[in-house]
C-alpha cells in the first residue's frame, strides 16, 4: 500500500486529490495538511512513501515546506502538485529535491502515474512541463552541456547505462529487468551516480542525462 500525504490549503482540492487516488486500491491517503508547516508534522507523524504539495500556501509555501521536508523525513517522495507551471517555480522544485512535478489541470491519471512513479522510487514530470524542459535542455538555453558531459565522464560504462534508464523514468524495478541484474545491483549504482553526479535525487540526475545527451 503506497500512503500519501496531501498538502493544499484548498479543502476542496484535498477532497479531489483523495477522491483520485481512492481510485487506486493501492494507495491510501494517510493525512491532509493546509500548509507547509502541518504537511512536515505530518510527514514526520505519520512517515508516508509520498507527499503531494502544493506550491502557493498560507504561513509556509510549499517550496519552503520542501526543504523542511527533506530534513525532517528524508525517505519520503515528495511530488509538486500545482496550477502554476512557471520554469521558476518548476526549477526550484526540482533543484530543492522534489521527485516529481504536476499539473493540478492535467488529466487525473497523471497524478494516479506520478503518486506510483515516486513512491517506487522514479522520477515523474508533467508531459507538458517535461516537453518544455527538454526543449530548453536541447536548445542549449539551460547552458550546461559541458559541465553535464564532464561529469557523466566520470561514471563507469555500467552506470552511464543506468543513467541513461534513469533519464528515461524508469523505476529501479525496470531498469533491473533491462539490465538483467537485481534490484539491488540497480539501487547501489543509483546511489554512486547520485554522489558522482553532486545531485541529491533522480529529477535532478535525470536532468543531467538529458544535458549529456544519454536520452
Amino acid at each position: 500500500m503506497i500512503r500519501v500525504v496531501v498538502a493544499d490549503d484548498e479543502a476542496m482540492v484535498r477532497a479531489g486529490v483523495r477522491a483520485i487516488l481512492a481510485t487506486d486500491p493501492g494507495i491510501e491517503v494517510v493525512a491532509e495538511a493546509a500548509d507547509g508547516h502541518e504537511a512536515v508534522r505530518a510527514a514526520a507523524a505519520h512517515r508516508p512513501d509520498v507527499v503531494l504539495l502544493d506550491i502557493r500556501m498560507p504561513r509556509l509555501d510549499g517550496l519552503a515546506a520542501l526543504a523542511d521536508l527533506r530534513r525532517a523525513a528524508p525517505g519520503v517522495a515528495v511530488v509538486v502538485l500545482t496550477t502554476f507551471d512557471e520554469d521558476e517555480h518548476v526549477a526550484r522544485a526540482l533543484t530543492g529535491g522534489a521527485n516529481g512535478f504536476l499539473l493540478k489541470a492535467a488529466d487525473p491519471r497523471e497524478l494516479l502515474l506520478g503518486v506510483r512513479a515516486a513512491a517506487e522510487g522514479a522520477a515523474y514530470l508533467s508531459p507538458r512541463i517535461a516537453h518544455r524542459l527538454v526543449t530548453d535542455l536541447r536548445g542549449g538555453r539551460l547552458g550546461r552541456t559541458d559541465r553535464a558531459r564532464g561529469l557523466v565522464a566520470t561514471l563507469t560504462g555500467r552506470e552511464r547505462e543506468v543513467l541513461a534508464l534513469v533519464g528515461r523514468g524508469l523505476a529501479n524495478q525496470d531498469i533491473a529487468r533491462r539490465l538483467a541484474v537485481t534490484e539491488g545491483t540497480v539501487k547501489a549504482h543509483v546511489s554512486a551516480i547520485l554522489q558522482r553526479l553532486d545531485v541529491t535525487n533522480r529529477v535532478q540526475a535525470a536532468i543531467l542525462a538529458h544535458e549529456a545527451g544519454l536520452t
